[in-house]
């Protein structure tokens, strides 16, 4: 089953192979009805896949992930520092706190670091892979433009081949009607 995208790229070629003209005096200019041509291209336009604006979107909002991340990680190390300071009363007390509140931040800051490289890692991966789609989608676009093309420098070269030989024809059968005329002036019958 194809995508629509690969029917709109079908029906641009159906349209040029079999409703555009060439131009007067023209083998590879061709007429096309702009208002269709555009409408094909509108269609086209409207129907990338929506897995790509996500992953655009996704991107566009990377910094808004890494700022939740950051804020998420601020929170972490301020309720640390928030109970720091209830266990701060007596100098045993305050000893077992400052271990507990370093051991919190180190928790907070290592589980900050991995929520921001997670999401910078799931960002990046997004990206590589809305640009790899995005570049099939073209690979695909390419080879069909290219075969289209392909096709039509075959038949152009073949109309020229045989517009060159009906032409080589004419050319001789004139010649050998002028040499006649001139047989028949002379007295000889033409025959």
């Amino acid at each position: 089953m194809s995508s629509r995208i690969e029917q709109i790229i079908e029906e641009i070629e159906e349209y040029i192979d079999r409703d555009c003209k060439y131009q007067p005096l023209s083998t590879t200019r061709i007429i096309v009805n702009k208002e269709h041509l555009d409408e094909l291209l509108r269609e086209l336009r409207m129907k990338t896949p929506d897995e790509i604006k996500r992953y655009q979107k996704i991107i566009a909002n990377r910094d808004a992930i890494l700022a939740d991340a950051q804020a998420k990680a601020d929170a972490m190390i301020e309720e640390a520092q928030v109970q720091t300071t209830e266990l701060v009363s007596e100098h045993e007390i305050m000893q077992q706190a400052y271990a507990q509140a370093n051991e919190i931040v180190t928790q907070a800051t290592a589980q900050a670091q991995e929520i921001v490289d997670q999401a910078t890692a799931d960002a990046n991966a997004i990206r590589i892979g809305a640009i790899q789609y995005t570049d099939d989608l073209l690979a695909n676009a390419e080879s069909i433009i290219g075969h289209t093309l392909d096709s039509y420098t075959t038949k152009y070269d073949g109309l020229i081949n045989s517009l060159q030989e009906c032409y080589d024809v004419v050319r001789t059968n004139r010649a050998e009607l002028s040499v006649s005329q001139d047989d028949g002036l002379d007295g000889y019958p033409i025959e």
